[in-house]
């Protein structure tokens, strides 16, 4: 009446009991929202967890007559005039524009490097695997850029200018309604795009290659190493890349402070506005505050890095082509 096992065993695939379903590689689309989605996550909570740090940093940069004595007594000056609450003015543009700006970087770094090596081949871009760190994310910073750059400019009058708005909304309205798109949100552009490319080069380049330097240290293949032991390869290697990445990266960022801090004079053109505050500075001024942007940067690319590494495992989005030596 009913089937033999031996009939069954024709008709259909049967696996054996110790066999396990091994699930297909993430590919394609569903690949690269994932590594876009932890970028996004790693630099929003990161960049929104260090909001007080960059308030103190930007108050530095922006009133070096105020704030003289270090990034210490700028906390307590900060507390001290404004109250605790002021440390988090601007959390809400940082955390949104650093969200948007992490999915377009990390998820942009990753496709423009499989892009690359793709078109070269593996053996070519391992050999010339530096080029293609600093090319991948060179393009990938710059449309992370144009996302970023409108709340990077309300985050920055915010700061500056604490009776500007009471948060972003408000604060985003105001500068569309009297400034416009291009002189009120794109103003610092230039600055950014200056600042955040070489930045970003710097991060993932000398990431990359502590990274692979550390791990060829230990001695072991990377799958062989446990969870938490490539996490702590993901923070050193942060570490070492925030600090460069942020000393590169100072001068630019102390003129997208300065030139994001009010409007310009009717008629001024950007350029000629950086080119005045520049020389305003000098070389010793466009490096004012460096320390607490180091501890800042440094603290953040190592956080972003063990996030992104943990958050991909998570979402099984771990294929991603390796070319390190």
């Amino acid at each position: 009446m009913y089937p033999s096992n031996e009939v069954i065993k024709k008709s259909f695939f049967v696996p054996a009991a110790n066999e396990q379903a091994v699930a297909a590689p993430i590919t394609g689309v569903g690949l690269y929202a994932r590594f876009a989605f932890a970028g996004a996550v790693c630099c929003a909570v990161t960049h929104g967890g260090l909001t007080p740090v960059d308030v103190v940093k930007t108050r530095i940069q922006l009133s070096p007559e105020i704030y003289n004595k270090g990034m210490v007594d700028g906390f307590k000056q900060v507390i001290r005039n404004e109250g605790a609450g002021a440390l988090l003015t601007g959390f809400g543009p940082t955390a949104a524009g650093y969200f948007l700006q992490g999915a377009f970087k990390f998820g942009g770094y990753e496709f423009w490097k499989k892009t690359f090596i793709d078109a070269i081949g593996t053996e070519k871009a391992r050999e010339n695997r530096t080029a293609i760190y600093l090319g991948s994310s060179a393009i990938a910073e710059f449309f992370a850029d144009v996302a970023l750059c409108p709340l990077e400019a309300t985050r920055i009058r915010l700061v500056s200018q604490p009776t500007f708005a009471s948060g972003l909304v408000g604060g985003f309205a105001r500068i569309f309604r009297e400034e416009g798109v291009i002189k009120g949100f794109y103003s610092g552009f230039g600055p950014i795009l200056f600042k955040q490319i070489p930045y970003t080069m710097a991060k993932f380049v000398v990431y990359e290659t502590a990274a692979e330097n550390i791990y060829r240290s230990i001695g072991k293949p990377k799958d062989q190493l446990s969870n938490g032991t490539i996490t702590s390869v993901n923070l050193g290697s942060g570490v070492i890349a925030g600090t460069a990445a942020a000393i590169i990266s100072q001068p630019a960022d102390t003129l997208l402070s300065k030139v994001n801090k009010q409007k310009g004079a009717e008629g001024q053109s950007i350029t000629s506005r950086l080119v005045k505050i520049a020389g305003e500075l000098g070389v010793r001024g466009l490096f004012t505050g460096l320390l607490p942007r180091i501890v800042m940067v440094a603290t953040l690319t190592a956080g972003q890095f063990a996030i992104y590494g943990d958050l991909k495992r998570v979402m099984g989005a771990t294929n991603s082509v390796e070319i390190s030596k």
